[in-house]
């Protein structure tokens, strides 16, 4: 049974649902699971992150654009629109298959504009790309 996201545990609870979905995509999998070496630490870091964007919090601190466009490079600038797509699918069915509501609502809408920020500026990012 889905109910509403009311508190950080129901963050909690989406974030690492999540991450659980995309440390074992034969897809994405391989490019977290070599980028984050310390799990636990990502998921509060991304609690903070989703907590603050969902209840309009200030407790996230970080630069996650700088990160990804780290990683792009590290990745040998591969990661593509195929990638936020198959990041995107798992947000999405992860939220739909645990939460409803209003916030559920947001947290679908903010990955979207979210992913597609990223995307947008990792592209203008790479090498020869002007």
């Amino acid at each position: 049974m889905r109910k509403e996201i009311k508190n950080r545990e129901d963050v909690y609870k989406l974030v690492t649902t999540f991450y659980g979905r995309i440390r074992s995509d034969v897809y994405l999998g391989p490019i977290f699971n070599k980028h984050i070496t310390d799990w636990p630490h990502h998921f509060e870091h991304l609690t903070d992150f989703w907590e603050g964007n969902l209840f309009q919090k200030r407790i996230f601190t970080g630069r996650p654009l700088q990160a990804h466009k780290r990683v792009d490079r590290d990745e040998g600038y591969t990661i593509n629109e195929q990638h936020f797509g198959v990041w995107l699918n798992h947000w999405v069915q992860t939220v739909d298959e645990l939460y409803e509501g209003d916030l559920a609502e947001m947290a679908k809408f903010r990955a979207r504009k979210i992913g597609t920020f990223f995307l947008v500026n990792m592209f203008q990012a790479k090498p020869g790309v002007e």
